[in-house]
């Protein structure tokens, strides 16, 4: 064979691979295919094209983490903790999947393990420990009350204008040493301009009533979708003051209307449902 045949089919070959390689979405083009697709709530769609970006780049953690965060949206928790735990297997240090993988233990009830994960990603990331209220929480529910408290007030550093982290700094104080001694040390709080926050501060400030915070989550005729948020907010932090105040019945009547008929799409709603679950495992 002569050289120029030679080089005349090395040229066709190299131009047919070329051909070939431009024509196949790459795992980037799949995932990006598979965005568009949840932007438009074609879910199954998306899942198909994630599915296809993994098995042609299966030791890549991304579109593991696409999939566990719409396995996660569909409300299948345990798929979503499969996909984390083997984008950890490929990257034993992906501070994200740690993050990820310890709201979705504390969703599921397993809260050393929430705690563990938290802690792991802090440890990889600690710029964001002052702010990581998430885990001041599920220190509250793994029974870490010091290291939730101090948590909370850590999170002064990042804001000092958020009631909910002075609630939850007080849950943690009320629980290891009592309620007197969660009142006075309340953290001090500007001004939230979240219906009703500051009247669950003055609840919790032992200043005014648990009805005054229903009145005020009501009042001025709010649109429904906003009624619906406030009231959320106000049945949550009732319920959360009424076990603290042990009275059982009362907490788990205000939880209920804020995990099922007020629950909104927020990880504050998961909080509802995991507290209501406690509550209901403990009756």
């Amino acid at each position: 064979m002569s050289c120029a045949v030679r080089e005349g089919l090395s040229v066709l070959v190299l131009s047919v691979f070329i051909a070939a390689v431009s024509g196949a979405e790459t795992a980037a083009q799949l995932l990006q295919s598979a965005r568009t697709a949840l932007m438009n709530g074609q879910t199954d769609q998306a899942l198909k094209l994630i599915g296809e970006a993994i098995a042609l780049e299966p030791k890549n953690p991304a579109p593991l983490l696409l999939r566990a965060a719409v396995r996660e949206a569909q409300g299948k928790p345990e798929d979503a903790l499969t996909d984390l735990n083997q984008v950890l297997q490929l990257d034993p240090k992906h501070a994200e999947a740690f993050d990820r993988r310890g709201s979705l233990h504390y969703k599921l009830g397993k809260f050393a393990a929430s705690l563990s994960d938290f802690d792991k990603f802090l440890a990889l990331s600690p710029k964001d420990s002052n702010g990581h209220w998430r885990r001041g929480i599920t220190c509250y529910y793994a029974g870490a009350f010091d290291e939730g408290r101090k948590q909370f007030e850590g999170y002064e550093k990042v804001d000092t204008n958020d009631v909910e982290n002075a609630v939850w700094h007080f849950l943690c104080v009320a629980r290891a040493s009592g309620v007197e001694k969660a009142r006075a040390s309340l953290l001090k709080i500007g001004k939230d301009g979240r219906v009703p926050m500051m009247e669950v501060y003055a609840l919790y400030a032992g200043k005014i009533k648990p009805e005054e915070v229903l009145a005020a989550a009501q009042a001025g005729n709010p649109p429904a979708e906003k009624l619906s948020a406030q009231l959320f907010y106000a049945h949550l932090y009732l319920g959360l003051y009424y076990e603290v105040m042990k009275d059982p019945k009362k907490a788990q009547e205000h939880m209920a209307l804020a995990a099922e008929k007020y629950k909104i799409r927020h990880y504050m709603g998961d909080v509802a449902v995991v507290h209501l679950r406690v509550l209901q495992e403990k009756k």
